[in-house]
């Protein structure tokens, strides 16, 4: 059954965790500036357990444990990159966590381990079933109200992305197909598996107890060919007659790979597509069926996390969301729910964005039409001819040689082409589109911003260094789609807490030095003497 937990917790006399201790071992444990006060501050305490209401049963079983605890575990976890078991050893002995998670007496237990891993089972569970995703529904809540404390401005944001790849080996196409059976036959029952004759059985048996790595290493591309189809032959059989286990994951999973690998040709006979039509959409590993394939510089066989973040200078910047898609989706497409997103945390109309080339599309310009977007640059080389909109037609100018002449307009069959338009040079001709007209236009408009204001752009990528620090070799320690956006989500919580003990230090440093040397140096003379007499525990209560 769900229970809310108290947020203030009672103090035993006895058993108080400061009260314990002395000394410079109070005073730090005491300090309001500290990290675990600030984490149980500005987390801990800002989360709303109601929306985990759907998780337990309305009429039966035990109370559960402090949901703002369990999701604070989470976060500290991806924070400091610990395992499981680094996690509890630090909630059971270390004083420090234990107070960010407001466990301030000794005797306070935090969850066992499965409730811990239940919790997370049925976090996830819910998402699958429903889409609503409770972690980030926190992380909104949590950031709405920062912002709203230290008045943080969204009508300016930045952006960027990174490709993370999952938790799995590279597999060759033989490997993927020969896994993908293997973990569906693990799953089939004797009376399953008497479907089959007697000789399919065995090559079934031969196939589970294969290394397909070894299989590949030891053959040519001829005898992989020839194997990947005999595997071929046995998935459509499998399919064919197990209809039946169609909801079963596993058997999604290899329905998708022999689709995305095989076609039928007549009745139980299959050819092998070719590989470069399969979509870099496809699995990659049946162990990770959400993984897709992106080359950029580095293949990454994994995701794509975007984060945006408020941009004002001099002041307190916060995430105000990181969005995590298959690793072949483009960064264009995030464009529009990360602004969207902006503008529902911040409660502030989103003005201006600062981003890269990779951002910028033709599909995006009517949603951005009032939004000034600053590219910090274009992808691609410089096109030679500079096109221009003018009241006689489209103007051409040639930048290597300075000529400048009028295009003519060419009637266009294609449905995708609405306008063409045409010079004539030494070569040949040389022929223009909307396309091309566009990206003119916006390199000139990038050529009149200053510098300056170019440069405003490359905080966001230190973002993305801090959010990707604990990546091995550019790997997560987790597979599925969902799991890696609960990583993203917990580590820009934890962001988010580091820029506001910055920034609040910072502040109380400019506040004290002009007070210092101000007017009100004989109240800092006063506040300071009468300090003396009151010890640090009673100091941090004052504050």
């Amino acid at each position: 059954m769900f229970k809310k937990s108290s947020q203030d917790k009672q103090v035993d006399l006895f058993s108080d965790t400061s009260s314990l201790l002395s000394g410079k071992a109070q005073k730090q444990l005491d300090d309001e500036k500290a990290w675990h006060n600030q984490f149980q501050r500005h987390i801990v305490r800002r989360i709303d357990e109601a929306p985990f209401e759907v998780l337990y049963s309305k009429k039966m079983g035990a109370p559960n444990a402090s949901v703002s605890l369990l999701v604070g575990m989470m976060v500290l976890k991806e924070a400091f990159n610990w395992s499981d078991m680094q996690l509890f050893e630090n909630c059971r002995f270390n004083l420090l966590v234990r107070n960010a998670l407001g466990l301030v007496n000794m005797h306070d237990e935090i969850p066992g381990e499965s409730t811990y891993y239940l919790f997370r089972k049925r976090v996830f569970e819910h998402h699958r079933q429903t889409g609503q995703d409770l972690i980030q529904d926190v992380f909104e809540e949590v950031t709405r109200e920062q912002i709203k404390a230290f008045n943080v401005s969204g009508q300016s944001i930045r952006m960027d992305s990174k490709l993370i790849g999952s938790n799995i080996a590279y597999f060759s196409r033989y490997e993927i197909v020969q896994k993908s059976l293997c973990l569906f036959y693990k799953t089939l029952d004797k009376k399953a598996k008497k479907l089959f004759t007697l000789p399919v059985r065995q090559q079934l048996e031969e196939i589970f107890e294969e290394e397909s790595g070894k299989t590949v290493y030891r053959s040519n591309r001829e005898e992989v060919k020839e194997r990947l189809l005999l595997l071929g032959g046995l998935i459509c059989r499998m399919l064919t007659y197990l209809k039946k286990r169609k909801d079963q994951k596993e058997y999604q999973v290899l329905e998708k790979v022999f689709n995305e690998n095989f076609q039928v040709v007549d009745k139980l006979q299959v050819s092998l597509r070719e590989s470069q039509k399969i979509s870099s959409d496809s699995i990659q590993s049946p162990h990770d069926p959400d993984a897709a394939y992106r080359n950029k510089g580095n293949p990454v066989k994994g995701y794509s996390v975007n984060v945006t973040e408020t941009n004002t200078p001099d002041s307190l910047n916060l995430i105000t969301g990181a969005i995590v898609v298959k690793a072949n989706v483009q960064d264009l497409e995030f464009v529009r729910p990360a602004i969207e997103s902006a503008n529902k945390l911040t409660g502030q109309r989103v003005d201006k964005v600062y981003v890269d080339g990779a951002y910028q599309s033709a599909s995006n310009d009517e949603f951005c039409q009032d939004i000034d977007m600053v590219y910090t640059g274009l992808q691609g080389y410089n096109a030679r001819y500079d096109l221009k909109r003018t009241d006689e037609g489209l103007q051409v100018t040639d930048t290597h040689t300075g000529q400048i002449e009028m295009a003519r307009k060419i009637a266009t069959k294609s449905t995708k082409v609405k306008e063409k338009w045409g010079i004539k040079t030494k070569k040949g001709h040389r022929y223009f589109d909307e396309r091309h007209i566009r990206a003119s236009e916006l390199r000139r408009e990038l050529e009149k911003r200053p510098i300056e204001e170019l440069w405003k752009r490359n905080n966001v990528e230190a973002t993305i260094f801090h959010l990707g620090y604990h990546l091995k070799n550019g790997k997560s320690k987790y597979r599925g789609l969902y799991k890696q956006q609960a990583w993203a989500t917990c580590r820009c919580m934890w962001i988010n807490l580091v820029r506001i003990m910055k920034f609040t230090q910072k502040t109380c440093q400019r506040t004290f030095q002009s007070l210092k040397s101000g007017a009100f140096r004989p109240l800092v003379t006063a506040i300071n003497a009468v300090q003396i007499f009151i010890t640090p525990k009673y100091q941090t209560m004052a504050a």
